[in-house]
């Protein structure tokens, strides 16, 4: 396994880490999240013989911030792609990394291959009712309508305070590795819980220093996640498989089934598993699939 640093052509720095050797696929992570999340997935990397790289969006970890949206990262992978000598690549987005890789896909149709999306949320303005999960009191549900209505920066300030105060519960510089690894899942689903907590405590302590180092990632990621997308589904060319929770609290069952629907193709893949818990427990699955092998 490997953790650099690129320099982007700009001048902006990208951080990535990658396992295996093999046909490319890059990891698109959540939110707040880094590269970490794939870290899981590098022994069915190996195992496979795939590539997977990890790349931390602007201004995660060692990333440098920007004024990033959809179709900018979709540049910076294909920005990274070169750097690395990769040609062809397929793109893999977790949750709200899921648009970001599809907008890889309609961006680049020329380069990726195919794209996988995992508990991701869908074009939210545009879902019925405009909510990306379904237990959300009314007050939170005027609070996504007002993001989906207003200016990035407005956006920004507007989930500032309920972040910064997140951040400011979990410690992550003064907790303890093992207080830190607790309060990293606490209030996750059941389901996603059982799985992470077999996750040794310092690397998840690991992983929630990196996401909450710099708040302008999650700030960035949110501020834009939930009004319309630059770029439309409807024109992805390359074989996409969406694969979904049937448990999911975060993303209901909507975004899924939107998705498939707007997506000509895709395949849509649901399991009994919540959220978190459908990306670790499918890497084999996942990554074969856009290998484009059976296993």
């Amino acid at each position: 396994m490997t953790s650099e640093l690129l320099r982007l052509p700009d001048g902006r720095q990208a951080q990535y880490w990658s396992a295996g050797e093999g046909p490319v696929v890059f990891f698109l992570h959540g939110c707040p999240d880094t590269r970490h999340a794939a870290y899981p997935g590098a022994e069915a990397a190996r195992d496979l013989g795939v590539r997977l790289i990890a790349v931390n969006r602007p201004g995660y970890g060692q990333s440098d911030a920007c004024e990033s949206d959809h179709l900018s990262v979709a540049d910076d992978v294909a920005s990274v792609a070169d750097l690395l000598g990769v040609e062809r690549y397929a793109v893999l987005g977790m949750s709200l990394g899921g648009p970001y890789a599809l907008a890889c896909a309609a961006r680049r149709p020329d380069r990726v291959r195919a794209v996988a999306v995992v508990a991701s949320t869908a074009n939210v303005p545009e879902l019925d009712p405009p909510y990306h999960r379904d237990d959300l009191t009314p007050d939170k549900q005027a609070f996504i309508r007002k993001l989906a209505r207003c200016s990035i920066s407005e956006a920004i300030e507007l989930m500032r305070p309920e972040f910064e105060s997140y951040v400011a519960q979990l410690d992550p510089r003064g907790s303890t590795t093992e207080a830190l690894a607790r309060k990293w899942i606490d209030g996750l689903h059941p389901l996603d819980v059982e799985v992470l907590a077999r996750q040794d405590p310092a690397e998840l302590a690991a992983a929630a220093r990196e996401a909450l180092a710099n708040t302008a990632g999650y700030l960035r990621d949110a501020a834009i996640s939930f009004r319309s997308w630059a770029f439309r589904p409807e024109t992805i060319t390359c074989p996409t498989t969406i694969w979904h929770g049937t448990e999911d609290p975060n993303a209901s069952i909507r975004n899924a089934h939107w998705l498939a629907a707007q997506i000509p193709g895709a395949t849509l893949e649901l399991r009994p598993t919540a959220h978190l818990s459908t990306l670790h427990t499918l890497w084999p699955e996942l990554l074969a699939t856009l290998r484009g092998v059976d296993k």
